[in-house]
């Protein structure tokens, strides 16, 4: 066991098993005391590396994450605290594992309910190499000023109530982390406060002892008087006992065992510690007292009775002389989370996102308002769907059926059209679905599928302006412009699209108006007068019946109608739906197993 101290303000730990809170706690502890350096020095996850993102005062730092013991320890030598937040079915191999490190010197177990057997070989390990073990079943420790385990002492409020953030007179040790908080509270009142502070733990079988960190206190100057706090159950005490009466300690030492009550009840109480339970009537808390004073500890009649204790022995320490009360010092402010800033009203911030389509932080997530589950239970669609979060209301279901007929009949143009085409080269080279997809979008333009959003722009002006189709198109012409919406490659004046053909009847029986596509169609008649050609196509079908569809359901304004226009609404129809056939062709490409593509020599122009 170590003879001295064990921390210091230039101590770094490394952390086991990721916990926010306990991590930002301790950081804030360092803030506090003025600590040049974090007192974590690395985070040890099993399976994970990498930085995990906190702060140290208003800075925010990246503190390293190392998958291994192994590989933290030789990261950080200069760290030689292990904290152990491990569950208490892998505590004890880990805790194995970081006292077998030749930098770590003290392993703090958090964890309660180590198998006991387990709990020996540690003990006996640490032993053997000089090293310290606090725990299981502890918060940890705390030297005042410089170093804190987890979440010893709470709060930051606690701690500067307890006057912790700077280093007092007093040496504190305990079994209960619980009670820890309770005396460094009580110590804080009555002296100059605590200059270190352990809870050795609750189990049975504890890591380090009572007397072993008193002991430690005894040869620490900084130390005049030590505090301990004892319960009920075990002899751990009585090692002090031994070591009080063979003059090892030359520093007044309060003492007081708790579970004196326990003779109150008939039979055998179990307290909440595994090792407070007594086992005879040496283990009893009034036998341990009683041994404690006779050996020379100041033991008060009561609990009630300990914080005046503390106080008069602290008093005659002052007025021999032997100690001089640490001055007060004035801590710095630890700057509040914005998070709970903002909860408590103490401040606004800015949001850096504005969203008014969906909202997921309730219950449920809710499109435009409306409630997933709500979706589901009436049976509503995918068109009913983008119209919540594209158009933010419930469309008429003639509407959302359009939109639904839209998807469909553009999900795919076969493998050659540019878009299919780049998602299947795309695939036989072995890409991931998303390139694959990205690839075949990525042509999506002025001259593939993008003509549905010019379309719309440039038949509704004509019609608003009251241009006849011969106006319009000659204008068009005058512009070196070709009428976006006309035109095919392969269908004919003869021959029409049968896709046309069937948004057109739909639109007829079901819009209430459909007075711009009427006007596509008359575009057209001028149009393949000039040429066979030059038919309506898709994009020019889909482009006039939306503008139908906004101005004939009459739940959009004007101004509403034009941004919609403008903003490439109707493209983006395009977009959703030929991602379906895109998809579908790399899976195609995927499950025939194609190889890498490469464009024939034949079909190539080679010329200088």
């Amino acid at each position: 066991m170590a003879t001295g101290q064990l921390f210091s303000k230039t101590t770094q730990a490394l952390f086991y098993n990721y916990k926010q809170l306990p991590i930002q706690r301790m950081l804030d502890f360092d803030f506090l005391c003025g600590r040049e350096t974090p007192s974590v020095a690395g985070i040890i996850n099993p399976g994970s590396e990498g930085f995990q993102k906190l702060f140290f005062g208003q800075e925010e730092i990246a503190i390293p994450v190392h998958s291994t013991i192994e590989a933290a320890c030789a990261a950080h030598p200069t760290a030689d605290v292990f904290i152990n937040f491990a569950s208490f079915r892998s505590a004890a191999a880990s805790s194995m594992s970081a006292l077998k490190q030749p930098t770590i010197k003290v392993a703090a177990i958090i964890a309660e309910g180590v198998p006991e057997s387990d709990a020996k070989q540690l003990i006996a390990y640490a032993k053997a190499n000089n090293k310290v073990v606090i725990g299981p079943a502890t918060v940890g420790g705390i030297q005042a000023g410089a170093f804190k385990i987890g979440d010893t002492a709470g709060t930051i409020d606690n701690i500067i109530q307890c006057k912790l953030y700077r280093p007092g007179s007093v040496g504190f040790v305990s079994k209960s982390g619980g009670m820890s908080n309770e005396l460094y509270n009580t110590i804080a009142r009555v002296t100059d406060g605590i200059y270190e502070g352990i809870a050795i733990g609750g189990d049975v079988f504890p890591g380090s002892t009572l007397s072993d960190h008193v002991l430690r206190f005894n040869n620490i100057p900084q130390v005049k008087m030590v505090v301990v706090l004892g319960e009920l159950g075990g002899r751990d005490e009585y090692s002090l006992v031994e070591a009080l009466k063979q003059g090892k300690i030359n520093k007044p030492v309060v003492a007081w065992v708790s579970g004196t009550c326990a003779t109150l009840f008939k039979s055998e109480v179990q307290f909440g510690h595994a090792g407070a339970k007594s086992g005879g009537e040496m283990e009893s808390a009034q036998a341990k007292n009683q041994a404690l004073r006779d050996a020379g500890a100041v033991v008060p009649t009561s609990y009630e009775a300990f914080e005046g204790a503390i106080k008069e022995a602290f008093e005659k320490l002052v007025e021999a002389g032997k100690t001089t009360p640490v001055k007060e010092i004035t801590p710095p402010q630890i700057p509040e989370d914005l998070s709970t800033a903002i909860k408590s009203g103490k401040v606004r911030a800015p949001t850096h996102i504005v969203s008014t389509i969906s909202d997921d932080r309730g219950e449920e997530p809710c499109y435009a308002g409306v409630p997933m589950s709500s979706i589901v239970e009436q049976g509503l669609g995918v068109g009913d769907v983008i119209s919540l979060l594209w158009f933010k209301r419930s469309l008429p279901r003639y509407c959302t059926r359009f939109i639904e007929i839209c998807v469909m009949l553009c999900a795919d143009h076969g493998p050659c059209v540019s878009g299919a085409h780049n998602s299947i080269v795309t695939a036989r080279a072995g890409k991931d679905l998303v390139s694959c997809l990205v690839s075949g979008l990525l042509t999506i333009g002025p001259r593939f599928g993008g003509a549905i959003d010019d379309a719309a722009r440039y038949f509704k002006d004509a019609y608003d302006k009251g241009l006849t189709p011969y106006e319009f198109v000659e204008s068009m012409k005058k512009k070196g412009i070709r009428v976006p919406g006309i035109g095919h490659r392969i269908k004919r004046g003869d021959n029409r699209d049968k896709r046309v053909e069937l948004l057109q009847r739909y639109a007829r029986e079901n819009f209430p108006s459909v007075k711009y596509m009427e006007y596509a169609v008359e575009v057209e008649t001028y149009t393949l007068s000039k040429a066979n050609n030059l038919v309506l196509n898709v994009d020019g079908a889909i482009g006039s019946l939306f503008l139908d569809l906004l101005a004939g359901s009459g739940m959009f304004t004007k101004p509403e109608i034009d941004e919609i226009v403008e903003i490439g609404y109707l493209n983006g129809l395009f977009v959703l739906a030929r991602s379906i056939g895109l998809i579908g062709h790399t899976f195609d490409q995927k499950r025939l197993k194609q190889p890498l593509y490469r464009h024939p020599w034949e079909d190539v122009l080679y010329t200088k």
